[in-house]
């Protein structure tokens, strides 16, 4: 993705992100918390002062479809210059800076006692971003049999260790409700799973960029 691209796609979600804050703090303060707090659509009536609310919806939910847009191209793009090439794809380092976004995932906790909402948990997946920073600094590497045993070694411990916590999340969950709350079980699993796949995302480039480091350093010393 170009930097063009990169940067007005951060742009926009920083925009929705305001937009949609002050339309729930609108709505709380001065709509009787209209389509925030839980209630029945059968029974709704539009009001001039639900505006808000509707636009900054409409506009999360085009800013998603964007993003699912520029997603899938960008990867089918990704898989067919990896066929081809024989380095790395060239990224800016700088590019783990949408790990941030990570953060969201704690308004999960606001949102839930507001009106029940437990969506922005998943925004924790966005941790597993940080790892394109590694990835950056491994740029137009060249992909010899060395980087594919590393690649696949670090792939493996990745997928290891965030299998592992899924698993036993799992078993212990599945004991019984969370605090006898079965809401909170379900929070706890959505958490722990959106965690261990950003866990396996960053790990795979973390533990890649410090094979191929330590055998380099390795090398230099001999």
């Amino acid at each position: 993705m170009k930097k063009s691209k990169m940067k007005r796609t951060i742009i926009l979600g920083i925009l929705c992100l305001i937009s949609m804050s002050a339309s729930v703090g609108y709505s709380v303060l001065y709509n009787d918390s209209r389509l925030v707090a839980p209630m029945r659509f059968s029974e709704y009536e539009f009001r001039t002062q639900d505006l808000p609310m509707i636009i900054s919806g409409v506009l999360l939910a085009a800013y998603v479809l964007y993003l699912l847009l520029l997603l899938v191209p960008a990867i089918m793009e990704n898989k067919r210059n990896a066929k081809n090439s024989v380095t790395t794809r060239k990224i800016n380092p700088k590019m783990g800076l949408i790990g941030f976004f990570g953060f969201f995932g704690f308004l999960g906790f606001w949102t839930y006692g507001v009106n029940k909402t437990i969506f922005p948990f998943v925004f924790f997946l966005f941790f597993g971003f940080f790892g394109l920073f590694y990835e950056g600094k491994m740029s137009n590497t060249y992909m010899d049999e060395r980087y594919r045993e590393n690649r696949m070694k670090a792939r493996l411990m990745a997928d290891k260790i965030a299998l592992a916590i899924i698993f036993i999340a799992v078993l212990l969950l599945g004991q019984g409700g969370l605090m006898g709350n079965l809401e909170y079980t379900l929070i706890a699993i959505i958490v722990i799973v959106a965690l261990s796949l950003a866990l396996n995302l960053f790990l795979g480039e973390y533990l890649l960029y410090h094979y191929d480091q330590d055998e380099l350093l390795d090398e230099s010393e001999e």
